[in-house]
């Protein structure tokens, strides 16, 4: 492992993960269900206004440009944050990004939280990756 010294990540709350290149947000369907019930719609109509279905797996969909649907342009806040997705709360700590430094690298060029700030130890890092219920997609 690349990074068993442990890394440096604080979110600076800049958004830039939140918009950009497209992507996919995954969730599970206990993940979906929250976010409706947040935002008081049934689980239809959270698909319906929300999901798209264009990446291997149900997905949130994006504004033009690839920003994600919760993220608020003026704030750079999400406007689901108590239950967005894990996906979301464990970014960076993505088993694509960890496989290697040169990938934790490149994303560190759009992510100004990244390679600073907060130290996290490998077993920090190892737990969040076996936390992330989407290893073979993300």
């Amino acid at each position: 492992m690349w990074w068993e010294e442990g890394l440096r990540f604080t979110c600076l709350e800049c958004g830039r993960c939140c918009r950009g290149e497209p992507g996919a947000i995954y969730f599970t369907p206990e993940e979906e269900a929250a976010m409706a019930a947040f935002l008081g719609a049934g689980t239809e109509e959270f698909r319906n206004r929300y999901v798209t279905g264009k990446w291997r797996a149900p997905s949130l969909k994006e504004k033009q440009g690839g920003e994600c649907v919760f993220h608020d342009g003026e704030t750079n806040l999400c406007r689901i944050y108590p239950v967005r997705p894990l996906q979301c709360s464990l970014f960076p700590f993505w088993p694509v990004l960890l496989a290697s430094r040169e990938a934790w690298d490149e994303a560190a060029r759009i992510c100004p939280g990244m390679n600073s700030g907060e130290f996290h130890s490998a077993e920090e890092i190892a737990l969040a990756i076996a936390a992330c219920p989407f290893p073979d997609l993300l």
